[in-house]
């Protein structure tokens, strides 16, 4: 983002602020390192400063004033209950009250707050970039966020690619006290892992029922229609509730175009209108480099997405996403060794091999890189999931709490949520306790999904899906064309510059130049090759403003 533009915050403000005993200089430093902002509240040892105005949602007679922000926000709350706002709306907020001040995020997490720590005053920020104008320099490199970014996609715990810079996990509140002078980190087990939900023998009819309540608020609404499940029961329960319902489809880039097909066959049966947001091949580095700089570097997906984003906001609808479906519903990336593990590290261990990115055609990693950030991962998953250990639902919370917020979320909140709203039906809180209440062996095999689909609708449920279905045709990956290879290989080539990061074998893929690219046209190759090429985008946008670059795994 440092050489792109600003999200335009038009659906969810912007904000930032400082707690704590801050210094005003430092504090308008960040406000004009960022989108524009005004003061919103401001007190003793508190400033929080938006986009635009943000209603306090304190009830009448509270001693504390509150604010919440995100795509759902509460009405009247008590003002220090912060847990149930996180759970329920999923929103981060402020809380400003007589014994100190709570900087708090969702249950998830899905809508960010990245802060930095400056002695005890802690400043904040919806965004990464504000805060490094307040970060050393030249900044130091967090390894830690880089090695789950190219093993996993995207970083776990409070990792970003920078040292200083923090973010906050989900269900977590940094606390200022004025009477103990103190800073204190408040990590809760929210609403679905307090309760653990018991198995209380649904039908896929009740979970059809529930969406419908999910989905009352809205009376026009854009759903992207993919080949999968989950978009065609989220379109299927808009069509049955009379929603003024418009799909879009796009390209996913995965060589086989199916979505685009299937979803065809999917709007028909429905009778809604359907459009093909086209994408171009000459135009992937811009794309691919577009969504690297609005996800400032944390993850190496959704570079497909960017022509379609920007198209949604134009649209101007509510986006109907179906986040958190696979996990939920069809047991994705549960695998049967997860599932009967007899022990809980063994359990932990093959989720983790399932969310890892897998061996590609040749070595991509030295093995010293490789030893290094396999155990860093290890170490970072055990400890984001371990409030998890022992739950009923540990497999499908375990993902959600990781590649789902912190990878997948990316999409949908921060390509698309800030200009327009991102809509979550799986994760309407009486439609998530619901699907979470089901075992995960009733879901294997897609078997307690297929059942949903039914009862939303029988005929778009024996529709064609890239859920189960072979490849009709193959298509060129734009990521692995003539332009898209030579930008590959130049981001490559300054990813190859780390001491020890890159195999010989890998090495010699640079040394061969962009043509030497046409071998990485299988899933995992592909994927490791994304993540290097986000890793060296992030570096040629940074070098100028990077300190050392020697990295752990070098003696």
């Amino acid at each position: 983002m440092r050489k792109g533009e600003w999200p335009r915050f038009a659906a969810r403000p912007y904000v930032c602020g400082a707690i704590g005993p801050f210094d005003q200089a430092r504090l308008d430093l960040l406000a004009r390192s960022g989108p524009a902002v005004q003061v919103v509240h401001s007190g003793t040892e508190v400033a929080l400063l938006s986009s635009r105005p943000l209603e306090p949602y304190s009830e009448a007679g509270s001693a504390a004033t509150a604010f919440a922000w995100g795509d759902r926000r509460p009405v009247s709350r008590v003002g220090s209950d912060w847990l149930s706002v996180a759970e329920d709306c999923e929103a981060p907020g402020l809380i400003d009250g007589p014994d100190g001040v709570i900087l708090h995020t969702g249950g998830f997490g899905l809508v960010d707050v990245y802060y930095l720590r400056d002695g005890d005053a802690v400043y904040f920020s919806g965004l990464i970039e504000p805060l490094l104008a307040l970060a050393r320099r030249p900044y130091e490199v967090n390894w830690d966020a880089w090695a789950a970014i190219l093993k996993l996609t995207y970083p776990l715990l409070e990792d970003t690619p920078y040292r200083q810079v923090r973010r906050l996990p989900g269900a977590t509140a940094l606390t200022w006290s004025r009477t103990g002078r103190r800073l204190r980190l408040d990590r809760r087990a929210p609403r679905w892992v307090r309760e653990e939900q018991v198995d209380r023998e649904l039908t896929g009819g009740d979970l059809v029922a529930l969406l419908h309540e999910a989905l009352k608020p809205y009376d026009r609404v854009l759903v992207p229609v993919s080949g999968g499940y989950d978009s065609r029961l989220l379109a299927s329960v808009a069509v049955a509730a009379e929603i003024d319902v418009e799909s879009w489809t796009t390209s996913p880039d995965d060589g086989l175009d199916n979505d685009i097909d299937f979803a065809r066959y999917i709007t028909k049966e429905l009778g809604i209108p359907h459009r093909i947001v086209p994408q171009y091949p000459e135009k992937y580095p811009q794309e691919a480099l577009w969504a690297a700089r609005r996800l400032e570097y944390l993850t190496s997906h959704h570079a497909w997405y960017s022509p379609f984003a920007r198209e949604v906001h134009a649209g101007g609808r509510p986006v109907i996403d179906g986040l958190a479906g696979g996990p939920l519903m069809k047991n994705f990336l549960i695998t049967a060794d997860a599932v009967g593990a007899g022990t809980g590290a063994s359990r932990r261990e093959a989720l983790l091999m399932a969310l890892s990115t897998s061996e590609a055609h040749l070595p991509v990693l030295g093995d010293a890189a490789l030893a290094w950030i396999d155990d860093r991962v290890r170490t970072a998953f055990v400890t984001a999931t371990s409030m998890l250990h022992g739950h009923r639902a540990e497999l499908p919370l375990s993902v959600l709490h990781t590649r789902t917020a912190r990878g997948i979320a990316r999409s949908p909140v921060n390509l698309v949520g800030p200009e327009v709203t991102p809509v979550f039906p799986f994760l309407h809180p009486d439609f998530f306790d619901a699907a979470l209440s089901v075992p995960v062996d009733q879901k294997e095999g897609g078997r307690f999904y297929r059942e949903i689909l039914r009862a939303a609708n029988p005929r778009v449920a024996t529709l064609p899906s890239t859920n189960g279905a072979l490849p009709h045709r193959r298509v060129p990956l734009r990521s692995n064309g003539p332009v898209a290879r030579e930008w590959n290989h130049r981001m490559l080539t300054k990813a190859a510059s780390i001491p020890g990061l890159l195999s010989p074998q890998m090495l010699e893929v640079v040394a061969g130049g962009p043509d030497a690219l046409t071998a990485f046209g299988s899933w995992n190759s592909r994927f490791w090759l994304r993540s290097l090429v986000v890793f060296g985008s992030w570096l040629t946008d940074y070098e100028d403003l990077l300190g050392d670059l020697t990295p752990p795994w070098v003696g």
